[in-house]
């Protein structure tokens, strides 16, 4: 007489022994995998369920995650479980095979399956396994912009990674962008720490919106013994539209917000003069800038380009600015300056920073969220695109390039 596992076995001594055999004998998967199969050897028309990895498996691979088949049927229920709290997961369309995603390393795992066949027989199968403890671990050290922060429509999501990324096409696939309004974008690898994503040229973040960024790492092999250990998520929000440009020709500044313009101010820039392999540090450097915060004071000195601050003769300063906002790693801000005032408007004078009337800096200031476009324009200096988050800087085309998998990534 054949038995078979199924949703409705009555319980019982001697059944519960022929459930047992038959979860622990019937083992018609690969060997190798460590799959388990339950079905063959009962009722004839009964569905074969196969799990991989098996039944008490210690060392299954994070990265392969859960497969369950079913032989002679459909699944009707497939629930793979952590500590109680299901794991994703995707079913085929023809419901014969379903598979989850990556899997955390070092964790305990628990799975039921449930399959019919054409004759409305079915078979149940449960199993637990455990996946191997990641030798090396990727997780995200940190991510810009902060949790919940409302930014400008320019700002990048910058993520660093602890540990130097190896197989980079893998981790992408899993980063993850949305936004309540569609964007393109592309993620582009600065160096094997720090992935960024940003729109595409002249295509900023729509205002007034969410954005949600995930990293699904947990099960991702990145490298040799190298796996993530667990998942982020980051949401901000998108504000006003504010688009500040600036021009060193004409030394004024013009701020609209939403496409009008609210406030327009004279300004005194970049004065030259000062040639470091072919750079002329002194200059204001036109391009697309966007906003990386804000100090109220900015303590300023020389000693960004190699001057003791009480080395007078040779352009040494220390000043202690009110109301600085950063638009550059090389020390340029939009800043009150009330000492040269007499030349904002009329001349530049400044060391590349541009210098504003006490009551417009203040302005800004308060006006500024992070990641608002500043587009200097008229100076002969140009802007790298890593200096600061001058990333729209480069072409799209590069900027593509850059990603591990080449592509674009719509955020709708």
């Amino acid at each position: 007489m054949q038995r078979r596992l199924s949703a409705g076995v009555r319980a019982g001594t001697a059944l519960a022994a022929a459930v047992l055999l038959l979860t622990t004998a019937c083992s018609g998967g690969d060997k190798g995998s460590g799959g388990v199969t339950v079905g063959e050897k009962a009722d004839a028309q009964a569905p074969q369920v196969t799990i991989d990895p098996g039944d008490g498996n210690v060392k299954a691979r994070p990265d392969k995650g859960v497969t369950v088949t079913a032989a002679g049927g459909t699944l009707d229920k497939v629930t793979v479980t952590l500590k109680g709290k299901p794991v994703d997961g995707r079913m085929a369309d023809d419901k014969t095979t379903w598979k989850s995603r990556t899997l955390r390393p070092g964790a305990k795992y628990q799975v039921t399956a449930v399959a019919t066949s054409p004759e409305g027989k079915s078979t149940t199968v449960n199993a637990s396994f455990a996946t191997h403890k990641a030798p090396q671990e990727l997780s995200v050290l940190d991510v810009t912009p902060a949790k919940n922060e409302t930014v400008g429509v320019g700002m990048p999501i910058i993520v660093v990674f602890n540990r130097a990324v190896e197989d980079k096409k893998a981790v992408e696939k899993v980063l993850e962008v949305k936004s309540t309004k569609p964007a393109t974008g592309a993620w582009h690898w600065q160096n094997d720490t720090t992935a960024i994503f940003r729109t595409k040229n002249g295509e900023y973040w729509k205002p007034h919106q969410k954005v949600a960024f995930r990293a699904r790492l947990a099960g991702v092999k990145a490298g040799k013994k190298t796996y993530g250990t667990s998942d982020f998520g980051r949401g901000f929000r998108i504000g006003d539209s504010h688009i500040t440009t600036i021009s060193t020709k004409k030394k004024k500044a013009v701020a609209k917000q939403n496409g009008k313009t609210v406030r327009t101010w004279p300004i005194s820039a970049g004065r030259g003069g000062r040639v470091v392999n072919g750079v002329d540090t002194y200059l204001t450097a036109s391009g697309i800038h966007l906003t990386m915060g804000k100090e109220n004071p900015a303590v300023m000195t020389s000693e960004w380009m190699g001057v003791d601050p009480e080395d007078k003769e040779n352009g040494g300063y220390k000043e202690v600015i009110p109301w600085a906002v950063r638009i550059s790693s090389s020390g340029e801000y939009v800043h009150e300056m009330a000492a040269t005032v007499w030349a904002q408007g009329r001349q530049n004078v400044s060391h590349g920073c541009i210098n504003s009337p006490p009551k417009d800096a203040r302005w800004f200031y308060k006006w500024s969220y992070r990641g608002d476009p500043v587009n200097v324009v008229g100076s002969k200096r140009p802007l790298d695109p890593f200096n600061g988050w001058s990333y729209h800087e480069m072409s799209w085309n590069r900027w593509v390039k850059g990603s591990a998998l080449d592509r674009t990534v719509t955020t709708g």
